[in-house]
């Protein structure tokens, strides 16, 4: 599963040829979480609440290019990475 960001400790990445929802799962420790693009709802699993919190604040503001790489990944195209949050 290539990896699309990098931030605090949280790993972001996306499957190619997934099943929909558009998503992305996101990593921290040994947690994980699978949320949808659209609506950024937890599709499955979980993280501690500051991740959490850190991970939403993210895909809010990168929600297009999230978009962008769900397109690319079906395609089974190399996915563009995406700047992580500062």
């Amino acid at each position: 599963m290539p990896t699309i960001s990098r931030f605090f400790g949280i790993t972001i990445r996306m499957f190619h040829r997934e099943h929909a929802p558009p998503h992305f799962h996101a990593h921290y420790g040994s947690d994980d979480v699978t949320i949808v693009i659209d609506s950024l709802r937890v599709l499955a699993g979980r993280l501690p609440r500051r991740a959490m919190a850190l991970v939403l604040e993210w895909a809010a503001e990168h929600r297009d290019e999230l978009q962008r790489n769900w397109f690319l990944a079906n395609g089974h195209h190399p996915l563009e990475p995406i700047a992580p949050l500062e």
